[in-house]
């Protein structure tokens, strides 16, 4: 991890570094950090880390571990799955209301678009980390297009758990193909004013990502 600069909002870049660092696997499932660790690899002293820790024990992605320690949480196969029944629910809805305002939107319908045109040119060696912005990047296009504000605030708290899970599937070169075909299907029935159709699909592309993602949680779990 990079040396930060020591502006105003040091918690706030702290946390975000942390945060990438769980996420894309630079700090694994079970490690163990201490404070004086995590300041001497980002050149910073000991009180941003410390806050940065607590808000990310908040969320329940580091766990107390010994004195002054933490270690990132495991991610948990049963509790994925109740998330992505939870999103699925959610995703229906934001692409069954996307598809009724697409004519009427046209700046989050043309933000849609661009979500869905970078998703496609995504190549074998892209990173880990980009794949995960980008499918991000393409559900909260339909989540502003759906224009109902209480959906975004409903998933932001989960986004970091989610994004977590995204990386156990989106590493293997199968699935990326085919989430962005998926992701495909619902863009064209949203953009067809299809809302039933795009419904369907958002649901059908959660359920898929949901299993796919318990499934592999679990393998891990018994092969260690």
């Amino acid at each position: 991890m990079i040396p930060l600069d020591p502006l105003p909002n040091l918690i706030d870049q702290v946390y975000g570094r942390l945060l990438e660092a769980i996420i894309d696997r630079t700090l694994l499932p079970g490690q163990r950090i201490t404070q004086n660790e995590l300041a001497d690899r980002l050149g910073v002293s000991r009180q941003p880390i410390s806050h940065a820790l607590h808000l990310l024990h908040r969320q329940g992605l580091v766990a107390e571990s010994g004195k002054r320690g933490f270690e990132v949480t495991q991610l948990d196969p049963q509790r994925i799955r109740e998330l992505y029944e939870v999103r699925g629910a959610i995703d229906a809805l934001a692409a069954r209301l996307a598809a009724t305002r697409v004519k009427e939107d046209s700046a989050a319908r043309t933000q849609l678009e661009s979500a869905l045109e970078a998703g496609r040119a995504i190549d074998d060696d892209a990173p880990l980390a980009r794949l995960i912005a980008l499918d991000v990047d393409f559900h909260s296009a339909i989540y502003r297009l759906a224009g109902n504000t209480a959906i975004e605030e409903m998933i932001a708290p989960q986004w970091p758990h989610m994004r977590r899970s995204m990386a156990t599937v989106l590493a293997e070169l199968d699935y990326r193909g085919s989430a962005w075909t998926e992701h495909e299907t619902i863009a064209a029935h949203i953009f067809s004013g299809n809302a039933a159709a795009a419904e369907a699909a958002a649901l059908a592309h959660a359920q898929t990502a949901g299993r796919m993602t318990e499934e592999k949680l679990r393998a891990i779990d018994v092969a260690a």
